[in-house]
């Protein structure tokens, strides 16, 4: 099979839904704006029109008056009013689908990973997390009719689990050339989580180059284990943590790409887990909940199985599907 990203596909990107941000030059908006927008993170129209004014405010050199005219033009490109639910539906329809690997997770999915959302994985180690990663990482690039998202991959190591070998075992099985597969993951190691953050200002910029189907983080939660401590700087690492989804709930907004992040699990201490078959809980608590579309709970089955549940969906019922770990990534379970 021939890799599906194709240098035309790559050309034609502008088109398939953001729109650049130098559209905005002119009627009182000059070049000199626009680069200090592009300076800022705001690399499309859609970007703009989707954040509250006072960031632009906090840009130097762009006055209240100023923000207001971009957001008035900003709003000219971007529709941000009512529609129907018939309109919504139809859109909802171009959703792409991309397959995990394995054929009984991807039926508890309704057929994958679906782009445009936050899909949150959490489990305890070695329930396959950055497996299940891994093979996405492969199979978003694979072409639309074999249940693929012909686009590239965008990777953010916070753990240093990331392993090309792995990835090149998962192209032999689907009969892709290695080289192009590896050429079309980026990958970047995230050190604090400030560091996390700026790397999505870079993949937005990214993302307005070239078609990306598939941003992953992995894991999303674990530096701010380290970097914020006790509770007394709670409240300032929910914020920081908030701050961080709303830019990847941007991101699938604005490019239609899937997000993918993975948490990790703390376990309860309290009275109340001497009641539950499973006492452990993901970190981040609602701040994390509520950002995320789908949460999906693995945990460890028999030998290489693992299980996934729906932990939180809004069309998805609560289920279960039983998977394994392969040699050649994630696949579906042997009898």
């Amino acid at each position: 099979m021939s890799l599906a990203v194709q240098e035309n596909a790559v050309e034609e990107d502008v088109e398939y839904g953001p729109q650049r941000i130098n559209k905005l030059e002119g009627n009182g908006i000059s070049a000199s704006d626009v680069k200090k927008l592009q300076e800022a993170g705001f690399y499309t129209i859609e970007s703009v029109a989707f954040t509250p004014k006072k960031c632009l405010l906090a840009i130097k050199g762009i006055s209240e008056a100023k923000a207001d005219k971009i957001m008035t033009e900003a709003m000219k490109f971007v529709p941000m009013g009512f529609t129907t639910a018939t309109e919504y539906h139809l859109k909802r329809s171009e959703i792409i689908q991309i397959t995990t690997g394995s054929k009984e997770l991807d039926k508890l999915l309704g057929g994958g990973i679906e782009t445009g959302s936050i899909t949150e994985i959490f489990g305890e180690f070695r329930t396959g997390k950055t497996q299940l990663c891994h093979t996405l990482a492969v199979t978003c690039q694979l072409p639309i009719d074999y249940n693929g998202g012909e686009g590239k991959c965008l990777y953010i190591d916070t753990e240093g689990t990331l392993r090309p070998e792995r990835l090149i075992a998962t192209c032999n099985r689907y009969q892709l050339n290695p080289d192009d597969v590896l050429e079309n993951i980026a990958c970047a190691r995230a050190y604090n989580t400030d560091h996390q953050t700026q790397l999505l200002v870079q993949a937005a910029a990214m993302m307005i180059e070239s078609r990306y189907a598939l941003l992953i983080v992995d894991s999303a939660t674990a530096l701010y284990r380290t970097d914020y401590s006790g509770r007394g700087e709670l409240s300032a690492r929910q914020m920081h943590l908030a701050k961080f989804l709303r830019m990847l709930l941007r991101l699938a907004d604005e490019f239609g790409v899937a997000i993918v992040i993975t948490n990790q699990v703390v376990s309860q201490v309290d009275g109340a887990a001497m009641f539950t078959s499973d006492p452990k809980k993901p970190i981040g608590g609602n701040i994390i909940a509520h950002a995320s579309t789908t949460r999906l709970y693995l945990r460890k089955g028999r030998g290489e199985t693992r299980i996934c549940k729906i932990y939180d969906s809004p069309c998805l019922p609560e289920a279960e599907a039983m998977f394994a770990i392969n040699a050649d990534g994630i696949g579906d379970a042997k009898d």
